[in-house]
């Protein structure tokens, strides 16, 4: 057994489940008329609300209890203190430095990294309001109408949900693209609607070596080349943000053009940083910096609250306990807000990629499971999708519903009712529907005793399906990035009672490896036979039938 499942708190919370895991939430509420009270937190604008989950507050201790055994409050220091909590990359983990406020504090290493921070944001700023004003010319002399992000994974993930989420924020006669497919077609029909001389792109790469960014960004330049002609005009429509400020240079983007990022920031926490300059330049730097005070408060709370009255530590705890007692394999994102319809995508890649792995940090096999299969898309549409599985099928589905108090434009008809099926959902999944109340519906809809026997079944509702409810006024920058970073934490924090590292992900390496040693066998005719037998009859049934020659 591990050291965590023979834990003192562990043991507990394993014996408390056999006593809870047939009670239902009915009977919860029915017993305790203060529950919402007892199972619901503030923060700001936020309020979480987990009383529709399958916890008691006997549940709630214990699993505090067991964050304390597993050492939390000493994690957090770790982390906002610079130490290299990324052991296998010896790095320290400090995107929470990237929105600290400007007299604050931050060192890796013994580096005051706040220095660095400021002057990267004060070039963002300086570069997002050129493009934002018209000031920033092509080559032509003609402003710039387009920018096309160039990026793949966190260099892609976090601008496009951020940039979609703040679009009510963005400014409307500046196109902004994002480009992460290596799959032609993607690049291909962005650029068929945009003009070289005011298209300007923006390439992201840590490493400026992503095989599939390098790729859309040498056919970004080929066309922009075949109308400019000129390799000295790409200083006015490429720009870079890598680590790597000498590949930059090879490709041809201008010194003055390069955004540094450091390699204590990860891919999938990167948008704090330049890799967020699409957002800068779509809504405006006052308001990235609106996005970057609305993460930093989530980091105080999460890093001064005490646990019981701790968001992301709370959403985390009850993530442990479905996980991990109930057995749940997946974990719902549904957002009811129209602006947040790629917030299920990026905090997929978030947290598998984070927490996505068997290998503890003292080099062993795990023997309990880790990361969830995280799902989800935006809450009306799946009502008319997945929920039919959720409401009645054979696996129990935790989920996480988010919805706004107040939208934009806040249309009367259009909000009430989204905010009735909000409402309406989570009380669905905690109460179903009884045989005795559906029963009587069939009767009052004036089934005879055949058919009313029937359909009975079918009209059951088993109930009892755990939801987080996360209401906030309004989706504004500040709230938006108190979102993103209570996931964060929220990541963080399950990393650690797992004793997982949540900031590498080497598994993310190895089909790289092997798509290098497959590329060169596909040129010629030549049958290839060094792989398995299912490969290598991919590769030479790819080979007989792919149109024309190499060229």
């Amino acid at each position: 057994m591990s050291s965590l499942t023979t834990l003192p708190a562990w043991q507990h919370l394993q014996d408390h489940f056999h006593e809870i895991c047939l009670e239902h939430m009915r009977d919860m509420f029915r017993d305790d008329p203060a529950r919402f009270e007892h199972f619901s937190v503030k923060f700001n604008d936020i309020l979480l609300d987990y009383s529709k989950n399958r916890v008691s507050r006997q549940t709630m201790t214990l699993l505090f209890e067991l964050a304390r055994e597993r050492g939390l409050a000493d994690w957090i220091e770790k982390m906002f203190a610079g130490e290299q909590i990324n052991h296998t990359e010896h790095r320290a983990v400090l995107h929470t430095a990237l929105r600290r406020q400007a007299d604050a504090k931050g060192s890796t290493g013994g580096k005051d990294v706040m220095t660095e921070v400021a002057a990267v944001l004060a070039q963002m700023e300086s570069f997002s309001e050129a493009v934002r004003s018209r000031a920033w010319r092509g080559y032509t002399g003609q402003p710039i109408t387009d920018i096309v992000n160039i990026g793949v994974g966190g260099s892609d993930l976090g601008p496009v949900m951020a940039t979609e989420a703040l679009k009510p924020f963005a400014i409307r006669d500046l196109g902004v693209h994002f480009v992460s497919n290596v799959d032609e077609n993607h690049i291909t029909y962005t650029l068929e609607k945009l003009r070289p001389e005011t298209t300007l792109f923006i390439i992201v790469s840590k490493s400026f070596t992503t095989q599939d960014t390098l790729v859309n960004a040498r056919t970004a330049r080929q066309w922009f080349l075949k109308t400019a002609e000129d390799v000295a005009h790409m200083s006015q429509h490429f720009v870079s943000v890598t680590d790597n400020t000498q590949a930059a240079a090879e490709f041809g983007i201008a010194p003055e053009n390069v955004y540094r990022m450091w390699d204590w920031v990860g891919g999938r926490y990167s948008l704090w940083s330049a890799v967020g300059l699409s957002i800068a330049v779509a809504v405006g730097m006052d308001h990235f910096r609106e996005m970057l005070r609305g993460a930093s408060e989530m980091d105080e709370h999460f890093r001064t609250a005490p646990l019981e009255q701790n968001i992301p530590v709370i959403m985390a705890l009850l993530g442990i306990w479905y996980n991990n007692f109930f057995k749940t394999q997946t974990y719902a994102v549904l957002p009811y807000d129209e602006h947040l319809r790629y917030f299920p995508d990026y905090l997929r890649q978030l947290d598998m990629e984070s927490n996505g792995k068997s290998i503890d940090r003292d080099g062993k096999q795990v023997d309990y499971d880790t990361g969830p299969v995280i799902f989800g898309q935006l809450g009306i549409t799946g009502q008319h999708a997945f929920y039919q599985l959720m409401h009645q099928g054979t696996k129990l589905v935790p989920a996480d519903i988010l919805a706004p108090v107040s939208s934009f434009h806040c249309i009367r008809e259009h909000h009430r009712i989204l905010m009735s099926n909000v409402f309406a959902q989570t009380e669905a999944f905690m109460k179903g529907k009884t045989e005795t109340e559906a029963r009587a519906e069939l009767v009052a809809a004036g089934y005879d005793s055949a058919a009313l026997e029937a359909l009975l079944p079918y009209k059951i509702f088993p109930g009892n399906k755990p939801t987080t409810t996360i209401l906030f006024k309004t989706l504004n920058p500040r709230t938006l990035g108190s979102l993103i970073a209570m996931y964060e934490h929220k990541i963080f924090t399950q990393g650690v009672i797992w004793n997982i590292n949540s900031f590498d992900q080497w598994g993310v390496e190895l089909g790289k490896q092997l798509a290098s040693k497959i590329l060169p066998e596909l040129e010629g005719d030549i049958e290839i036979s060094s792989h398995d037998a299912s490969t290598n009859g991919l590769i030479n049934h790819y080979k007989r039938n792919r149109p024309g020659k190499d060229s």
